[in-house]
């Protein structure tokens, strides 16, 4: 729950705040800044576990007659923490890898897609950069295609991007015109290619490490606001 190193100030105020992890206010400092999640919010939280992120975009929805749902995925069985969450949370144990679109989307609010997505999914780190990095952006770009589908692989100049072969419904990722997403990356060379996809396809795209990430690890967050 700690992650690697010895507890420190996140891990310690995590447990005296009731958080399961102290990944908790990576989010919390995602929100402050870019108020992301908001009152009826709908949340697909990819690479749920061990929950705090679950937490966290709960506590950002507000009341519970506020609305809005929060669901997340992970390849482990997620048990949805007391703490923060209520009844529009629900985890769904899948491999995110292998889950077609429609059904991801299939799991939001009438089934219209999710206004915020994020993605903390990283791989098991096996000390290996190179490695580490690949796989990394395999999980991200993974993230990228589940949120806005056929975009990813267009390219802005292409003359043919929104050719009735590849602009179909089927094609569509399950994030919301105007929505957001979140994904946490491995810092390499080969992130800026999530920039080049991303900025022209949302009004804004920036890059953040948190404050509460370890000195030793390279995470890093693309956080991109309000898909065109």
């Amino acid at each position: 729950m700690s992650g690697a190193g010895a507890p420190d100030f996140f891990y310690r105020e995590a447990q005296r705040l009731g958080y399961v992890a102290r990944s908790a206010f990576k989010l919390l400092q995602i929100q402050k800044q870019h108020k992301l999640i908001t009152p009826g919010s709908s949340v697909l939280d990819l690479g749920c576990a061990p929950g705090a992120w679950l937490q966290v975009a709960c506590q950002s929805l507000g009341p519970l007659k506020n609305g809005g749902s929060v669901v997340g995925i992970d390849l482990k069985k997620v048990k949805v923490p007391n703490p923060y969450c209520d009844a529009r949370v629900k985890t769904v144990c899948a491999d995110v890898m292998n889950l077609p679109r429609d059904q991801v989307r299939a799991l939001s609010l009438q089934q219209k897609g999710f206004s915020v997505v994020l993605s903390d999914m990283c791989p098991p780190v096996s000390g290996i950069t190179t490695k580490d990095a690949a796989l990394s952006m395999e999980l991200g770009m993974q993230a990228l295609d589940i949120a806005i589908g056929g975009a990813a692989s267009a390219h802005p100049d292409d003359e043919n991007q929104n050719d009735d072969s590849t602009s179909g419904e089927n094609d569509n990722g399950v994030l919301q015109a105007g929505g957001h997403l979140v994904i946490k990356l491995l810092e390499s060379e080969d992130i800026q290619e999530f920039t080049r996809i991303c900025k022209p396809l949302f009004r804004k795209a920036s890059w953040l490490r948190p404050k509460a990430t370890r000195s030793s690890s390279r995470e890093i967050y693309l956080i991109c606001q309000g898909l065109k």
